[in-house]
């Protein structure tokens, strides 16, 4: 059967950076709308004042773009039912809380903060259940009139029935209930006529016309006052999905808002904006995103975003917690890149490799010597910053001047490697075409006329020329250094045997 459209929605508050959990809330919501043939609809929460940091609102925008998450209906973008930052929206909230007060559903509260704090403490000392006890619940309309007279500060509380219970259902967890005896009078219209999240987000997901809230776990227990409102407008509930936790890679314990730990103790990062910084590719955070909480068939670790889009289902999504497994994003990022075309790599390394060995983005993008590369290190990077260190020796004025020891190879005497390194040097020099075939069938042909193993007389070239143990294959890196900076780095190797 095709599904329903379906209208989702991701609505960070931008007090901090853009969090991995939350890129993993906006991914399921996206493959969702996008399975479904919706629509994805970004809203930004910024009710909270003190804390809005308007460079966090825009690492949200660039992280979405970043995952190929666009938004079909939010800032930048605009549609039908704007504004979509909920500080554009007070009038609303301000119209709906009156409502709900004159249908007595809700009242304002003149409680000042001492107050608050006096009662709190009484209940505390009295070993009492701590909460706000509704003393202006009952308030005559005589002492509401004599406040407001006295121009007493408010804000206006929800009226929570005092008993029964609430039953709702959750796509992923179905059926949950709370007792109404648990609940709170919980704040609506703060004194300062802002709204809180429980009155904004209701009164916008029903004028948005969201049909499916997709958001983490820890927002659970606000549905039960949500239930109210919906229940107190006269409303239809959208589509509730609370979202497992996403755990440190060990299983123990919900990743932080500040670090991913790690089982060795370690740390790594939680902003979307550093995965990007570390030579992550998109599109390999997105698969293994996708993975955590949902599986395509239990088998397939890596597939595109579509195949996710086709299959993608809310009912498939796991209730129980889900590991992030950083040694499985290596690996996967390692596997994206190994399926990326030449074109696409160098595009992709250039810039990373322009900040990390100090060049000029445009002069590396046309440098011949990295086009050489790039194909020979696809293989043996797990990030675009990997790649550097494999390759930084061509763009080296010099490497360091190799030591005796690094330069003579097991069972191969002092003066057996200065024989090796006198006759390479005379074979490489009078080549007359320096490319990848000539330099391998060269030394090749060298191995076998000197009577030595390969390795006796490749890896001192490898230290003299590149001044490390590890590179990209020999014969491209001699090819992509060049005839002349070869035999110069050989002979000052030879030269240290010799002295």
């Amino acid at each position: 059967m095709t599904p329903t459209p379906a209208r989702v929605r991701f609505a960070p508050s931008p007090t901090g950076y853009f969090h991995i959990g939350g890129a993993r809330t906006a991914l399921f919501n996206w493959l969702y709308a996008r399975h479904t043939g919706g629509k994805f609809i970004l809203r930004i929460e910024d009710t909270d004042r003190k804390r809005f940091h308007s460079d966090a609102l825009q690492d949200h925008l660039q992280g979405l773009r970043w995952l190929g998450l666009q938004w079909d209906e939010g800032p930048e973008v605009g549609g039908d039912y704007g504004p979509y930052f909920q500080s554009q929206r007070l009038h609303f909230y301000q119209e709906w809380a009156d409502w709900l007060i004159e249908q007595g559903a809700a009242y304002r509260c003149y409680c000042t903060t001492d107050e608050l704090n006096e009662m709190r403490d009484r209940q505390r000392a009295t070993k009492q259940k701590v909460g706000y006890d509704r003393r202006c619940r009952w308030l005559s309309p005589a002492e509401r009139a004599a406040r407001e007279a006295a121009g007493k500060s408010w804000v206006v509380r929800l009226a929570v029935p005092l008993e029964g219970e609430v039953t709702f259902h959750d796509a992923i967890r179905g059926d949950i209930t709370y007792a109404n005896a648990q609940l709170q009078d919980a704040v609506l219209i703060k004194s300062d006529r802002w709204p809180t999240y429980h009155l904004a987000n209701v009164i916008d997901d029903k004028m948005m016309k969201i049909t499916h809230i997709m958001r983490g776990d820890e927002w659970l227990s606000s549905v039960p006052l949500h239930w109210h409102l919906y229940q107190a407008f006269g409303w239809r509930p959208p589509v509730w999905a609370h979202l497992p936790v996403i755990l440190n890679p060990s299983g123990k314990g919900k990743v932080s808002k500040r670090a991913i730990q790690t089982p060795s103790g370690a740390t790594i990062p939680v902003f979307v904006h550093e995965y990007q910084k570390m030579g992550y590719l998109s599109p390999a955070v997105v698969n293994f995103l996708t993975g955590i909480g949902w599986a395509l068939d239990g088998e397939t670790e890596i597939y595109d975003r579509e195949t996710a889009i086709a299959a993608f289902d809310i009912h498939n999504i796991q209730a129980s917690p889900g590991a992030f497994p950083t040694d499985k994003l290596e690996w996967m990022n390692g596997m994206y890149i190994r399926q990326m075309s030449t074109e696409a790599l160098l595009s992709a390394l250039v810039p990373f490799l322009s900040e990390q060995l100090g060049v000029e983005a445009e002069t590396l993008g046309h440098d011949p010597r990295l086009r050489l590369l790039a194909p020979a290190i696809r293989e043996r990077i797990k990030t675009l910053r990997d790649a550097a260190p494999l390759i930084d020796f061509i763009w080296a004025e010099d490497v360091p001047i190799p030591t005796a020891k690094d330069l003579v190879p097991r069972k191969t005497t002092p003066e057996q490697t200065r024989v090796i390194l006198a006759a390479i040097i005379e074979r490489l020099q009078h080549l007359c075409e320096w490319s990848e075939p000539t330099i391998e069938t060269a030394l090749r042909a060298l191995v076998g006329e000197l009577g030595v193993k390969a390795g006796q007389l490749f890896n001192p070239i490898r230290v003299a020329v590149t001044g490390k143990d590890v590179t990209p294959p020999l014969f491209v890196t001699l090819a992509a250094v060049g005839q002349d900076v070869t035999v110069q780095r050989l002979q000052r190797a030879l030269a240290v045997l010799t002295g």
